[in-house]
């Protein structure tokens, strides 16, 4: 019998044990997320959840441990011995390790990956996530207590290296020593088994919140972001309509509350998202549901799919000046958005938009500009993030150009360029705190944004759930 333990918001560490079913080249695999996670999410991230339920579809003993990294309890030392004390069920010895590596758990995984060798763990470790996706040529240099590094969609790459004795050949696996090629892995993701209808999650058990997709990719180039394939033109692929609509039928029966889905732009006209959200109307869904939008994507037909569900909107603006969105290749058509906007209030959706302060070419006064011109129009939820270099992007490799500089916080943040000063950026990140303050009761001009303002110092530091929210 399969069995779920999903964290309380206070336990560092869930451990999710799956049933054994056909072995998979005699080999099991101990999965361990190092995640920061808030309250409300499902302690199994979605991701990982994915890959466990790909190896499990192939006969794999997957024992998932994900950990809460920014929770009090969170003890390096206790997931080493967990780690161990699971690895040793491996068929006559060690189970692989794989461990997913990001921005804000790269030096935790680095640590990781040395203290299990220093303890003795002889099976083989397998890194992925986006910190070795988007690594240069060379990436075992960097992970030196680690073995087999997976760029790219991690789900059928895993079952390629479990599935063989040896060193398996497949796109997008590198194997120390072995020349690393910078290709990625792919999946197919018609035939990719969904974690919500495997086992792996449990929609009753994430009815408060949980994380979906109908499809992953996207089809813009901005050179701040990881959602495209590094070297590649950008493909949009999306989940089999029959997996979709058994997943939205497990929801409403489970009577989940409130779903994000992570399609980077769900509004993607190339895609049949109409249906989807046909799906979850048919069905009776009640909960909320988020979408990551694209403002000049918006549409009659979607609007009116959206008024007969309890939506969240997400629109990614960034800038209003052509001198700064030329530079991260992120366009925007502003006489389409601002119809956008006027359709959205006369509709009475829910909205938010969010901007990017620390790009290239902006100043203060250009900032500011691009916060007052959305607070003009009435916008009732606006954030601002700071821009975070992110491995392999175009940004991070052109830094020099525009003397991006960064902080040296554990997730670095750019905090001065050639033009705007350190003391700019932090008077940027005052008003991002205004604006958090403000939220869903935003003054409708710039100067008057800390009008009135009683409350404790701004922040201009942000933790990386902020971040990355």
């Amino acid at each position: 019998m399969n069995r779920l333990n999903v964290l309380n918001p206070t336990t560092p560490c869930a451990d999710v044990h799956s049933a054994a079913t056909v072995d998979l080249g005699g080999r099991a695999v101990v999965l361990v997320g190092l995640d920061w996670t808030r309250d409300k999410d499902p302690r199994i991230p979605l991701g990982q959840a994915s890959i466990a339920a790909s190896l499990r579809a192939a006969g794999a003993r997957v024992h998932n441990l994900s950990c809460a990294i920014n929770s009090g309890e969170f003890s390096l030392a206790a997931v080493v011995d967990e780690v161990l004390a699971l690895a040793a069920d491996g068929a006559g010895g060690w189970s692989d390790v794989g461990v997913g590596v990001y921005v804000w758990n790269d030096a935790l995984v680095l640590a990781l990956c040395r203290r299990l060798r220093e303890r003795g763990y002889g099976g083989r470790i397998i890194l992925g996530g986006p910190q070795i996706t988007y690594h240069a040529p060379g990436v075992a240099d960097s992970y030196p207590c680690a073995d087999v590094f997976v760029r790219g969609a991690g789900e059928e790459a895993i079952v390629a290296i479990l599935a063989e004795g040896g060193r398996a050949r497949h796109p997008g696996v590198v194997w120390r020593g072995d020349e690393d090629l910078a290709e990625q892995a792919s999946v197919t993701l018609e035939r990719a088994p969904s974690p919500y209808l495997s086992g792996v999650l449990d929609p009753a058990a994430c009815r408060r919140f949980l994380r979906w997709e109908t499809k992953r990719g996207c089809p813009f180039r901005c050179s701040f972001c990881q959602h495209r394939d590094p070297g590649q033109r950008a493909q949009v692929r999306g989940f089999g309509s029959g997996r979709i609509a058994e997943e939205i039928a497990a929801f409403v029966d489970a009577g989940v509350e409130s779903i994000a889905v992570l399609d980077p732009i769900f509004n993607d006209k190339r895609f049949p998202y109409l249906a989807v959200l046909d799906g979850l109307i048919e069905a009776g869904y009640r909960g909320r549901l988020s979408l990551q939008c694209r403002f000049e994507m918006v549409d009659p037909a979607f609007i009116e799919r959206c008024r007969s569900l309890d939506v969240d909107l997400e629109f990614g603006l960034q800038t209003i000046h052509a001198a700064e969105w030329s530079v991260i290749r992120r366009g925007n058509h502003l006489g389409k958005i601002e119809a956008a906007i006027d359709a959205l209030h006369a509709a009475g959706l829910r909205f938010e938009v969010s901007l990017i302060y620390g790009l290239p070419a902006q100043t203060l006064e250009s900032f500011r500009a691009t916060v007052d011109w959305c607070l003009r129009r009435r916008i009732p939820v606006i954030k601002a993030f700071p821009l975070m270099l992110l491995r392999g992007t175009e940004l991070e490799r052109r830094r020099a150009e525009w003397r991006l500089e960064e902080s040296d916080d554990a997730i670095p943040m750019v905090v001065s360029s050639d033009t705007f000063t350190p003391q700019d950026h932090e008077a940027m990140g005052r008003i991002a705190e205004a604006l958090v303050a403000t939220e869903g009761a935003h003054p409708t001009a710039i100067d008057e944004l800390f009008g009135g303002w009683s409350g404790p110092p701004m922040r201009t530091r942000w933790t990386p759930a902020e971040v990355h929210a």
